[in-house]
């Protein structure tokens, strides 16, 4: 019971966490947006513009976040004996699709600018336009290792995908600032140029985000180094002679994991309930991200006929 509760405060602490930083995200993209639709319309900036529509998708996404982390936050049911954790990873999957497609918009725009300078004319921006591209990458920068930061804190994919929004459009306000700087010296293909890079980036991180989320859905084990930890804490446990296999899943942001000690034969029951107790107290406790362990105790046979034997 003490181990449940502990489990709901920390579920409880991390959405408030990711809510309070979706919050924050929505109001200065909102702003953002507002600053650079203005500099644009009046600077004569269409990658201005551009950017701007750019920041305001990512409310979309934020938002999309934000149901995401509210529902795997939700209370096992009847229906869903082992929680809502996994929505979590559709949102994810949702958001690298967007940010797949942004990507893609980016990269599509700019091959046209290059491939068909007169059908796609680019304007001479004015210097407020630089301002706003400026303000914008220090901001979004800012942004993204905040909500990485909180991100990785919480291991949420879905906020890990929202701060790659963020960077893809600093990477945008980049692109923009290029753009706006080259066409006042005299060369306009850097605006687009500088779009089909910043393309590759955003679809690299969408890949890699959608696959992260994948292995998430699918039971994937934890990294051999998670694992060798646990073995490690489990060994160090008194009683455990040995480990005859041990198993991780990743079900969404949380892990389920399935071990078998090895104890003596001459144990009591009592004495093998105990230890298995403790093994499975220490796991869920040395790794906040267990939400689950189950212990099976395998009575070690052979040690204990050697010891008869001796005894004998």
């Amino acid at each position: 019971m003490d181990t449940e509760i502990i489990h709901d405060e920390k579920n409880n602490s991390a959405e408030k966490l990711a809510m309070k930083v979706s919050v924050v995200s929505i109001i200065v993209n909102l702003l953002l947006s507002v600053i650079k639709l203005l500099a644009g319309i009046f600077a004569k900036s269409g990658a201005m513009v551009s950017d701007a529509v750019h920041s305001a998708s990512d409310v979309f996404s934020t938002f999309v976040v934000m149901i995401g982390i509210s529902l795997a936050g939700k209370k096992p049911d009847k229906e869903h004996p082992y929680g809502h954790e996994r929505l979590e990873c559709v949102a994810a999957l949702i958001l690298a699709v967007v940010l797949a497609a942004t990507g893609v918009g980016i990269g599509i725009d700019g091959i046209k600018k290059i491939i068909e300078p007169d059908t796609h004319p680019i304007d001479i921006p004015e210097i407020p336009a630089l301002v706003a591209a400026v303000v914008s990458v220090i901001v979004k920068e800012a942004m993204f290792r905040y909500t990485k930061h909180a991100a990785k804190k919480v291991n949420s994919g879905a906020l890990m995908a929202d701060a790659w929004h963020h960077r893809s459009d600093a990477l945008s306000s980049v692109g923009a600032f290029a753009g706006i700087l080259g066409a006042r010296l005299g060369y306009p293909v850097l605006d687009p140029l500088a779009s089909v890079v910043i393309c590759a980036f955003i679809e690299k991180a969408a890949v890699e985000i959608f696959r992260d989320a994948v292995d998430k859905m699918v039971d994937k084990s934890c990294p051999e180094e998670t694992v060798d930890a646990m073995r490690k804490v489990i060994l160090g446990t008194n009683g455990v002679i040995g480990i005859d296999d041990i198993k991780t899943r990743l079900f969404g942001s949380k892990i389920y994991v399935e071990v078998e000690i090895l104890m003596s034969a001459s144990n009591t029951l009592v004495e093998a309930h105990d230890t298995a107790e403790i093994v499975h107290d220490a796991i869920e406790h040395e790794f906040p991200d267990v939400k689950h362990c189950m212990v099976h105790v395998n009575p070690d046979v052979h040690s204990d006929k050697t010891v008869n034997k001796s005894q004998t």
